[in-house]
């Protein structure tokens, strides 16, 4: 029997998602590729080098034949934490310029819609590593995901690591969850598992919810990497991200991949198609 191979970001959001995987009942039962960039994965989808992904959302209007897997996410309510657009203390109304960490097109996407749906106006786009610093250099704005945008004041409780003779005060962090929830009243989903398979024989709903009785363990092992303590990573895992999409969620996915076709960032709207 060949040994299914599946693939993730290695944020700290997607830890109870794999964490089985790793560690737990499914130890062995498949191959798992980890790396920090969810378009990572996306693209090994894409390349049909593995069985099944955790990919950005948008990835199911853009790869072809791809089928997404119900039941399990990572998405928020109302405030994720770990998606942030951040200035100098601007407000977004005056921004005129953005830098993108492209590691996830759903979130890139995002932010797009917000400017040009919401607020009415498009700043120049540059993509950029995501490196506070740096994109603050070029750009009036920087978008961030993942664990660095944890360290980033307002998003978490801790100010970012950086250099003490840095010229960059007073960071200010715009959560894209919330202002989505604030725009539609609806919640959102980031990321779901997704294959190009006609069948998946691996239970990620189980997997799941194992990982999920695993969230001290879990916060305990990325407390250090992050620099968050262990109560605000306990608290960013188990109430800021939802990992079971509600009705609200669903439907801010279905308004998402609309406004992407009404604003041109993707050809057409697809049926999103479920295993």
């Amino acid at each position: 029997m060949i040994t299914p191979r599946i693939s993730a970001s290695s944020y700290s959001n997607t830890a109870p998602l794999v964490w089985s995987f790793l560690y737990g009942a499914n130890h062995g039962k498949v191959e798992i590729i980890l790396d920090n960039a969810p378009a990572r994965s996306a693209a090994l989808l894409a390349q049909d080098r593995v069985d099944a992904a955790l990919v950005p959302v948008i990835a199911s209007q853009l790869i072809d034949g791809v089928k997404v897997i119900p039941a399990v996410c990572v998405g928020a309510k109302r405030r994720v934490r770990s998606v942030c657009l951040v200035t100098r203390g601007a407000d977004l109304a005056d921004v005129r310029s953005v830098s993108l960490d492209t590691s996830s097109r759903t979130s890139v996407v995002l932010t797009k819609i917000i400017f040009r749906e919401f607020f009415g106006f498009e700043p120049a786009w540059r993509d950029s590593e995501p490196n506070i610093e740096a994109m603050l250099s070029e750009s009036d704005a920087a978008l961030l995901i993942g664990d660095p945008a944890l360290l980033i004041s307002g998003c978490g409780t801790q100010t970012p690591d950086l250099d003490p003779e840095s010229e960059i005060q007073d960071l200010r962090s715009y959560d894209l969850a919330e202002l989505w929830h604030q725009y539609t009243g609806l919640g959102f989903i980031f990321a779901m598992w997704m294959t190009r398979r006609e069948t998946c024989s691996i239970d990620f709903a189980a997997a799941r919810d194992e990982g999920l009785t695993h969230l001290d363990e879990i916060a305990a092992n990325y407390q250090s990497e992050i620099g968050l303590n262990k109560a605000e990573m306990l608290a960013y895992l188990s109430d800021n991200i939802a990992y079971s999409p509600d009705d609200s969620m669903m439907a801010g996915m279905k308004l998402y991949f609309e406004l992407a076709g009404k604003s041109g960032l993707i050809k057409t709207v697809r049926e999103t198609a479920f295993i």
